[in-house]
């Protein structure tokens, strides 16, 4: 049982890897939709225009900053003089010198004081003064020589001008706009695969038209050959069928080369690798799906293109930058709040040490003259607010052109593939008359090539009829904006 389920396995790997994958044109466009590069970067700028939304809005709240500094000076600062320190320090022994003088002047004057005035002047005054006068002189000696600054500051705005409830709501239609950019390139990437897919199928029916010619051809050949061999037929009849061969060849090689590189297109819209041997549901098929909605008549609303819509948002959005450049020139109101410490500090004498003080205060800018250049700068902005909204009306008329184009050629499409189905009944009647001809030796070889030829267009026609009917609604339905996977 083991081994039978080995063998199995082994028997279904084997299959799987031998086997061609087919796929239809949902799945290649899931393909795509997953895997192409474009799609990626759409997404990828909608979580940029989300940043910015979010970045925006943070606008609203208070900005919270801590700053430091530090400085490093050669020297200290000092309030007094070198002449001012010196005679601060030397202060008591001046005062000591001046009380001795007079001592000595009152003991002249008042011999009979002579005893109390010798034990006044053995006292010593002058080193306790000068150590006040030195410690003096310590007090306004400041050590700045390290300095060390912090504030930890909040800043609430009040009052813009209306900038920040601007740049909110750009950041807004931004975000709109990159989603809307995300669905245009999804329709571009669907009518890219769409394409590249019908043109696999056209080109495989196309092969296949070519290779049936080709046997067509060569048979026609052999005839001419044997009807040589039976002297009714000349050689130039053979030459002239044998350069028809050749070209019918080299169609064939045309075509199988045109069918290649069809593929490793599909392949790189679907991000998958080039050289992958795929095919398609469709290609099989000796009739062409036909789709049956009938678009012709579909009301069309405007609004459902997204490019309008981004045009709209555009206008919008030039809106609120005039309103942006405007605020420039408006007061501003902001409420801060700030702890600032520093080393030395001073809010309790001069002290080296870590000390702060706390404050709270509200912020008023008001521009008062600028030379016009505010003036200017909002005529800037509406001026081009004003080509935004151009822009916007010459888009929707171009779109409703190219709805009516896109609404003919459908029409267009469905007639001629109605004719080319008529010239296929004439073209195989006419070949079929022509063989029988032939046969009979009522007709050359000739009439027999411009036959074969002119069934070879009809096919082809009708091949390219049916194409061009499928490309031809899709391009309506990316017109009309209702293109979706």
């Amino acid at each position: 049982m083991r081994r039978f389920l080995l063998f199995t396995t082994l028997m279904l790997v084997v299959a799987t890897i031998d086997a061609q994958p087919q796929l239809t044109l949902d799945s290649c466009r899931t393909l795509a939709l997953r895997n192409n590069k474009q799609i990626e970067i759409a997404r990828k700028n909608i979580n940029v225009a989300c940043y910015e939304r979010k970045v925006a809005f943070s606008n609203y709240l208070p900005k919270i900053s801590l700053s430091g500094l530090y400085l490093h000076n050669n020297e200290q600062v000092s309030i007094l003089g070198e002449q001012q320190k010196n005679t601060i320090q030397n202060l008591g022994t001046g005062v000591q010198n001046g009380i001795g003088e007079l001592l000595q002047k009152t003991a002249v004057t008042f011999p009979q004081l002579s005893e109390p005035i010798k034990l006044l002047s053995n006292i010593d005054i002058a080193t306790p003064i000068n150590s006040i006068g030195a410690s003096i002189v310590d007090a306004l000696t400041l050590d700045t020589r390290n300095i060390y600054i912090g504030a930890l500051s909040l800043t609430q705005p009040i009052f813009t001008g209306g900038e920040i409830v601007a740049y909110n709501k750009i950041a807004h239609y931004s975000e709109i706009i990159s989603r809307n950019a995300l669905n245009l390139t999804i329709q571009e990437t669907i009518l890219a695969i769409d394409e590249a897919y019908w043109q696999i199928v056209s080109l495989s029916n196309k092969l296949r038209l070519t290779n049936s010619f080709v046997l067509l051809i060569e048979k026609l050949c052999s005839d001419v050959d044997k009807m040589v061999k039976q002297g009714v037929a000349t050689k130039a009849d053979l030459l002239a069928v044998g350069v028809r061969v050749n070209e019918a060849q080299i169609a064939q090689l045309q075509v199988e080369n045109g069918l290649s590189l069809a593929r490793m297109l599909l392949c790189q819209i679907c991000g998958i690798p080039i050289d992958s041997n795929l095919t398609l549901a469709d290609e099989e098929c000796k009739e062409i799906p036909i789709p049956t909605n009938n678009l012709g008549e579909h009301q069309f609303n405007i609004h459902n293109r997204d490019e309008i819509k981004n045009l709209e948002l555009a206008s919008k959005i030039y809106r609120q930058k005039r309103k942006i450049v405007r605020s420039e020139y408006l007061p501003r109101l902001a409420l801060t709040a700030n702890y600032i410490f520093s080393n030395p500090s001073v809010t309790n004498g001069f002290q080296n040490k870590f000390r702060g003080i706390w404050n709270v205060g509200l912020e008023l800018k008001i521009p008062l003259w600028n030379w016009g250049e505010g003036y200017f700068k909002v005529k800037k902005a509406k001026t081009e607010e004003i080509i935004a909204r151009y822009t916007l009306a010459d888009a929707c008329e171009k779109i409703e052109l190219q709805v009516q184009s896109s609404r003919q050629r459908c029409r267009e499409a469905e007639k001629r593939l109605l004719l080319a189905q008529n010239n296929i009944i004439k073209a195989e009647e006419n070949l079929h008359n022509a063989n029988i001809s032939f046969a009979e030796g009522v007709a050359t070889s000739e009439i027999v090539l411009e036959a074969q030829t002119a069934w070879l267009q009809a096919h082809s026609a009708k091949i390219d009829a049916q194409i061009d009917v499928i490309l031809t609604n899709l391009n309506l339905k990316k017109s009309l904006g209702i293109l979706r996977p």
